[in-house]
């Protein structure tokens, strides 16, 4: 049995969909070692072991993380939140020479991705079709504006749709624009095009393994129904009909039709390819007129790594057995397609 770590693993983030990943393969498999900075983390009940680590930037956080993996003799950790994966991409080196496998993006890949500046960029170098956009530096860069509605958001950071705001005409622009200061204080704000419709939308996996060799693809058909996975919702006011009746933004929380997606996945292979994914990544898209629209990518495991796992497309537990076990996984390998649901459950913490 291998010992795992997952850190971070509470508050309903991608650490907690790891850990039910895992706790879906090959009973006896693994021995779980769950972390969390919540000394009352409801998933520490579905742990081996668990132990309260400090937050990312605790000047004590890669000691107390290199205690755990010497003490329990980690083999492979996972991360559960941003903050980690940027700290196991700085300390890469320092985590492998310990005998851990590290199954995360290569370091230009996650500082691409973790800025949806440069993201969008590179997108347009590669000639990926994505949302126009700009930064604003001040005020005056809204006049260059005039397309209409636009999507509001931190250029960096803003997990699970934060602090995001569609705003559909200039006078809204302008008072999102003095309600959070763009262009004058220390987040830098990207406005975005809002495209294509909510029953478009989808959030998509590629999986390599760690050499870059492709190994499959899978894609959510997100259903936006309710308040669990619906951040903003707003009749749309515009002209433009297209765009359907509402204007909505996803949160972090995704459920819908699991499947292959072809018309979306193939596109997003060539993506995940062209930047260089190594492991797990994640394209948050709509399908507008057969052209994949990328509004952003999350260099890592999904929201949705669970969701997978339950039809037979489990990312974790297929890259340990790729690197550590030298298993043959067989390419495009068929997974089952359905339609999962969410919903919230309760938990006594004694």
């Amino acid at each position: 049995m291998m010992n795992v770590l997952v850190t971070a693993m509470g508050g309903g983030g991608h650490g907690e969909q790891i850990l039910k990943a895992l706790m879906l393969a090959k009973k006896d498999r693994y021995r779980i070692i769950g972390a969390d900075a919540n000394p009352d983390c409801p998933q520490f009940s579905l742990v081996d072991e668990s132990v309260v680590l400090p937050f990312a930037n605790s000047p004590n956080y890669m000691e107390c993380l290199f205690d755990l993996i010497d003490r329990y003799k980690i083999k492979a950790l996972f991360h559960g939140c941003e903050p980690e994966l940027e700290l196991f991409s700085k300390h890469r080196d320092e985590i492998e020479k310990r005998g851990v496998f590290l199954p995360i993006n290569p370091t230009a890949v996650i500082e691409m991705c973790m800025d949806k500046e440069k993201t969008n960029r590179r997108l347009s170098e590669l000639n990926f079709s994505s949302p126009r956009f700009t930064i604003i530096n001040s005020k005056n860069d809204l006049t260059a504006i005039d397309w209409f509605p636009v999507v509001v958001k931190p250029s960096v950071g803003g997990g699970g749709s934060a602090n995001v705001y569609i705003a559909q005409d200039r006078q809204e622009l302008e008072g999102l624009a003095e309600y959070l200061n763009l262009g004058k204080n220390k987040i830098k704000f990207l406005i975005q095009e809002y495209v294509g419709t909510p029953d478009q939308e989808y959030t998509v996996g590629v999986l390599h393994d760690m050499n870059g060799d492709y190994i499959n693809s899978i894609a959510v058909k997100r259903a936006l129904t309710g308040q669990l996975n619906i951040r903003v919702s707003v009749p749309n006011r515009t002209s433009r009909e297209e765009l359907g009746p509402k204007l909505v933004i996803s949160s972090g929380v995704s459920q819908g039709q699991i499947g292959r997606f072809p018309e979306v996945t193939n596109q997003c292979q060539e993506i995940a390819k062209a930047i260089g994914a190594r492991g797990a990544i994640n394209i948050q898209c709509r399908l507008v007129d057969g052209v994949v629209k990328v509004f952003e990518i999350n260099p890592r495991f999904s929201g949705t790594t669970s969701l997978r796992a339950m039809v037979g497309y489990n990312e974790p537990d297929i890259l340990i057995q790729k690197h550590l076990f030298n298993a043959v996984i067989e390419k495009d390998f068929k997974y089952e397609e359905v339609n999962i649901l969410r919903s919230l459950i309760e938990t006594k913490v004694t």
